[in-house]
């Protein structure tokens, strides 16, 4: 196996990683490693992409499955164990791909609305602000059932599709996080059934929306994602952690410090390098 194509598994296997971890976006790891447009475009339309985006996505998606299903649960120790490290290092990896981001997103020209394309990417970063915020100081609880196992598959398959967004953030406040991540592991038909369907239609639909604004306006789009992608990273840096560390445990502040310098340097050679 050639090291291009284990590196593609390994990336997918941390956008599955990300899909089910909290605190991850998998879409967001899709935009840092580069696949994310292409299979936004083969979602959209499978059957008229398939020869031409499938041979290069597959290795994602073997990846995908294997962080979905079996990665995430070693990968899982480390962050249950540690995971104000663990968030630090991904908050680094991911911060260090902002110039890159950016740089790509300024390829193009704007519309003719001659809109500023920065407002696009701070609108898009401020409701994800208030969208994420409102979540985590919401605490109410609800009973699952079908309906809502539907729901956790939409919110499954929006955590890929939707730069920014933890599908593990939108339900843990719900109550639906630890019932859908348990029956999912227990292959339990109640939970599959449900959420397989609300994933299935959501990618079916919100990835062609998604790939027809990138066709309209790309200049736009790649300005409203970057707002969302940087918005997401930063909610998730444990700052509450940094503060206690710097003022009673000097040594585990810097220790953080360097798990986010490494991320970001990951990040910044692994550029220099493809």
């Amino acid at each position: 196996m050639s090291t291009n194509i284990f590196l593609q598994i390994l990336q997918g296997a941390l956008i599955g990683l990300g899909a089910v971890l909290p605190g991850i976006s998998g879409g967001v790891l899709s935009v840092v490693f580069g696949v994310y447009k292409p299979m936004m475009e083969f979602l959209a339309d499978p059957k008229a992409r398939f020869r031409t985006h499938f041979p290069k996505l597959f290795p994602y998606f073997l990846g995908y499955a294997l962080g979905f299903l079996g990665i995430a649960r070693i990968l899982g120790f480390f962050l249950t164990r540690y995971p104000n490290e663990c968030l630090c290092l991904f908050a680094g990896i991911i911060l260090g791909t902002v110039p890159a981001l950016y740089r790509e997103a300024k390829e193009g020209t704007a519309p003719v609305h001659r809109l500023s394309p920065i407002l696009f990417l701070l609108i898009a970063g401020f409701l994800m602000f208030l969208l994420l915020l409102t979540l985590r100081l919401s605490s109410f609880q609800i009973k699952p059932n079908f309906f809502w196992y539907l729901f956790c598959g939409f919110c499954l398959a929006l955590s890929v599709i939707a730069p920014g967004m933890s599908f593990s953030t939108l339900l843990m406040p719900l109550g639906l996080y630890t019932p859908f991540v348990n029956g999912l592991g227990h292959f339990s038909l109640p939970v599959l059934i449900p959420g397989g369907i609300g994933g299935l239609l959501t990618i079916l639909f919100l990835s062609r929306f998604i790939n027809h604004l990138y066709d309209r306006y790309p200049v736009y789009t790649k300005h409203a994602i970057l707002g969302i992608v940087f918005t997401a990273t930063v909610m998730i840096i444990p700052f509450d952690t940094l503060y206690d560390s710097f003022y009673y445990s000097l040594r585990h502040f810097i220790l953080l410090c360097v798990y986010f310098g490494i991320g970001f340097m990951i990040s910044l050679l692994s550029e220099k390098k493809s």
